[in-house]
């Protein structure tokens, strides 16, 4: 019974020591894929590359993405995670969600690479066919609907200013921030991102800046990214992932 109870001790310690040492490998090809993209857009980047950077093989990459289009979804979804951590989309604290926004526009600032991935995804992915044309279709309406139901929530309290409507509000608010982005992304001397947003929001809505809210730090680590036990299946290594590749 000791040995077979050891035996699986060390079983489970082994397995979770390469799913963590495989997850590390996936955040860095994720991390080498961003500047790549970033670089020279999605059609003009390769695997090839994105492998180098790494230091591993084109067909150790894909051991862990298949293709192409797995990768940068793998790419735009991580870039969502550390914008969800940082923006409450509650309905029902829509001055909360602004007080995001406008803290997510100042560390975009921080990473310039991930804003440039953004805009020039957005603007590739415009044609039908392109790989990542579904994904900005869908976050534009989430997003859309999302601060539109935040400015409704702000509506209901009285605090939207005259003539102004949730719907128009949000549009015009997600027009501005990918304006912003692009125009400091030409000179960042002269555009604030953070402030001009603010600026905007007040236009529309009275709301309490000074508020300290609660949120996750962008790329910050969860009970199950460092093996903790959080009582859900997700603490056991997936199966595709339990085996390093081999490069």
């Amino acid at each position: 019974m000791t040995n077979a109870s050891t035996t699986t001790t060390k079983a489970t310690r082994g397995a979770r020591g390469e799913y963590a040492k495989t997850r590390k490998r996936r955040e860095a090809i994720l991390d080498a894929a961003l500047e790549v993209f970033a670089e020279g857009g999605y059609r003009a980047g390769s695997l090839r590359e994105v492998a180098q950077r790494v230091g591993i093989s084109e067909a150790g990459l894909l051991h862990h993405f298949p293709n192409k289009v797995a990768l940068l979804e793998a790419v735009l979804d991580r870039r969502d995670d550390r914008s969800r951590a940082m923006v409450p989309f509650d309905a029902d604290n829509g001055a909360a969600m602004m007080r995001g926004l406008v803290r997510l526009a100042a560390y975009n600032a921080s990473v310039p690479g991930v804003v440039e991935l953004f805009c020039t995804l957005s603007a590739e992915a415009t044609s039908v066919d392109h790989p990542a044309h579904a994904y900005f279709v869908r976050r534009y309406i989430y997003t859309r609907t999302n601060v539109e139901a935040g400015f409704a929530n702000l509506e209901s309290h009285g605090l939207m200013r005259p003539g102004v409507t949730p719907y128009r509000a949000a549009v015009a608010l997600i027009a501005i921030m990918d304006g912003l982005q692009v125009q400091w992304l030409l000179d960042r001397t002269v555009v604030d991102m953070a402030e001009e947003l603010r600026a905007l929001i007040s236009s529309f809505v009275d709301i309490d800046w000074d508020v300290e809210d609660r949120v996750d730090p962008p790329g910050g680590t969860s009970a199950a990214d460092a093996g903790e036990s959080t009582g859900s299946t997700e603490t056991a290594p997936p199966a595709a992932e339990e085996t390093e590749d081999a490069e």
